[in-house]
């Protein structure tokens, strides 16, 4: 998969493709289905299929200190969209003028002169331009106008009913909650945290439990306070396998801790991951963060979620 940043990129005598646009974070069963679609077009047609992303997140341009938890970072997203047989991922930065372009101009700047679109695939409540104002009815008739189709394909939903829609800002809600199940059911798979493992206090070594704690990227979206059954992977080392390991989300109470923290508890492995950029994939939620009464206390609890870890990851 060819991988551009912004239109520089894009290879002289460039001709027609099919391309999807959208922000796609977390690249979650919706999103899996839309570019599907825009793959199986561009099949179809015999084009090349395009992606085309932005990078930061629009929202935190255009109302800065908004920034969504963000569920996968840009490297991640490349690698899941590559996953689904895409040709070309173009992250386009996105920028106070881009946000200003209006959307019949960034039509035609962009996907006609640009990238020669044969076929757009976006989702039905697609919305682009500035303020948001080009829809898929616009983009439809923008198309007939410059020879290209425009396909707005529906929202992947669940429920008896119907009435739960697959959606990044669901998923972020869902992870907020703790709830790392649900979340994984949305995605096709558990969320992932990645970070750097970084010098902590030393407490989880005195304790008997030593820890890789994770410095993680700014925006990421954190899972609430609590204990959570996880798969650790190194991502420098990745033919190692994913190892299991019972993760510490929140402050630390017990010994009235004021920062937030993630401490990954690698299960059978005396191993010091210091510098390393490692993946955290949630897989379940074993309990809430607790205040224990003692050290001892504390201890005793962590036998118990080290053995439910075990468990529910063999």
């Amino acid at each position: 998969m060819q991988r551009w940043r912004g239109l520089a990129d894009l290879p002289g005598g460039w001709g027609r493709c099919v391309a999807t646009i959208g922000v796609f974070d977390g690249v979650h069963l919706g999103h899996q289905a839309l570019i599907g679609r825009a793959v199986e077009l561009a099949a179809e047609r015999g084009l090349p299929s395009v992606v085309v992303t932005f990078d930061p997140h629009p929202s935190e341009v255009v109302r800065p200190g908004s920034h969504p938890a963000q569920l996968t970072t840009l490297r991640r997203k490349a690698e899941l969209v590559e996953g689904l047989g895409v040709d070309v991922f173009c992250v386009l930065p996105f920028t106070p003028e881009l946000s200003k372009v209006p959307a019949d101009e960034f039509v035609h700047e962009l996907m006609v002169e640009r990238l020669h679109v044969a076929a757009v695939v976006v989702g039905e409540n697609f919305t682009f331009g500035h303020r948001a104002q080009g829809t898929v009815e616009l983009l439809a008739g923008l198309g007939k106008r410059f020879g290209f189709t425009t396909e707005g394909a529906p929202l992947v939903t669940a429920g008896s009913a119907g009435d739960l829609t697959f959606s990044s800002t669901y998923i972020r809600a869902c992870i907020d909650a703790g709830d790392v199940r649900a979340a994984a059911v949305a995605l096709g798979r558990p969320h992932r945290l990645e970070g750097i493992v970084v010098r902590g206090d030393g407490r989880g070594h005195e304790l008997g439990f030593p820890t890789a704690n994770l410095s993680t990227p700014r925006f990421a979206a954190v899972p609430a306070d609590g204990v959570y059954a996880c798969r650790f992977t190194l991502l420098n080392a990745p033919d190692r396998g994913p190892l299991d390991a019972a993760v510490s989300v929140g402050t630390n109470p017990t010994f009235s801790g004021r920062e937030r923290r993630v401490e990954a508890f690698v299960l059978d492995v005396a191993e010091d991951f210091y510098g390393q950029r490692v993946a955290l994939d949630f897989v379940e939620r074993l309990r809430g963060m607790e205040r224990y009464p003692s050290s001892e206390a504390l201890v005793e609890q962590m036998h118990k979620d080290v053995e439910r870890t075990r468990v529910l990851l063999a």
